[in-house]
């Protein structure tokens, strides 16, 4: 029997198989018929079709903020997934773990563990990301010693300080990689009256996504459809334009960070001033985050080597050692 680690997120979905290490990371997105309400393509797929589809096809992301917004459609796309890297015909009732965001209810961590148990599951664990992040960078959060993950994902920002094997001190803000791509919509919006789609405000992050004093000016053309003549157009728009559409929203992440740092014991503060954090998570890899995180925070970030599948490398690792689960 082979257990499976889940990475559930609101952007991606990763599939850790035990013996094998991550055999799938795909877009968190299913296309349906609305009129037959059947599913016509997911991952990948699907969200080659975000934005473009006739009326009767819509694309949709059943994941929202890190938690499941639209339980029949996520548990389609579970089960597509685990049969396509075969979990389920390979290994009977596996044991799986799945993560989930750190302030996640009672209510929604059960919608989770159902979607789950649905798969076949002979017992499901629920892991909360940060520790699961923390785990998969390395750290070792067994000892009494402090460490620190800041975790930007898609849905959610998760920040913990983390001893003896749990968290102490932690915060969850639904601001994270799809909150900056709808800041860069609504700035581009309100300044240009040009609107745009949402795979051309992640592109637009990509290219030139910046959140602290950028060095130099790097510029991007913007085609989407003018408020005011209903036409298509072009704009071009630089990289401190974006760090000005983004500086509220990361903003938030730095008082959060700040906020469970004055929450934090002090034998542990002591720990985190000398060992720094570990920044994870797709969110974390936009230009300037790190050296604006050691700018407010006076305290050495450092980003890890594979942010975008941390989490997944840790459920890996809770299969192998299970009593580290909550």
């Amino acid at each position: 029997m082979k257990d499976i680690g889940i990475d559930l997120g609101t952007a991606n979905i990763l599939i850790y198989v035990k013996g094998q290490g991550i055999v799938l990371n795909e877009p968190s997105v299913v296309a349906i018929d609305t009129e037959t309400k059947r599913p016509l393509a997911f991952g990948s797929d699907a969200n080659q079709m975000l934005g473009k589809t006739p009326f009767k096809v819509k694309a949709i992301k059943p994941m929202k903020d890190g938690v499941i917004a639209d339980f029949e459609i996520t548990e389609l796309m579970l089960d597509y997934f685990v049969n396509k890297v075969k979990a389920r015909g390979l290994f009977k009732k596996p044991r799986i773990v799945i993560c989930c965001p750190a302030d996640t209810t009672p209510v929604e961590k059960n919608a989770i563990r159902e979607a789950a148990e649905k798969l076949g599951a002979k017992k499901v664990f629920l892991e909360v990301e940060p520790k699961a992040a923390a785990i998969g960078v390395g750290l070792d959060i067994s000892k009494a010693n402090g460490n620190m993950v800041i975790d930007i994902g898609g849905g959610t920002s998760d920040i913990a300080v983390l001893s003896l094997g749990g968290i102490v001190v932690s915060r969850s803000l639904k601001i994270a990689g799809n909150v900056f791509d709808n800041d860069i919509r609504e700035y581009i919006k309100d300044k240009y009256h040009l609107l745009i789609g949402e795979k051309t405000a992640q592109n637009i992050k990509h290219q030139i996504g910046s959140v602290y004093n950028s060095d130099e000016e790097e510029e991007i053309e913007v085609r989407g459809r003018d408020l005011e003549t209903g036409l298509p157009s072009i704009i071009t728009i630089n990289s401190l334009e974006i760090e000005e559409a983004l500086s509220a929203d990361v903003n938030k992440i730095v008082e959060a960070t700040k906020a469970v740092l004055e929450e934090t014991p002090p034998e542990l503060s002591a720990d985190i001033i000398e060992n720094g954090a570990v920044l994870t998570g797709g969110g974390s890899l936009i230009n300037g985050l790190k050296e604006l995180l050691e700018s407010k925070l006076q305290i050495p970030i450092y980003l890890a080597e594979s942010p975008l599948t941390s989490v997944a490398e840790g459920t890996g690792i809770l299969l192998d050692n299970l009593y580290l689960i909550d």
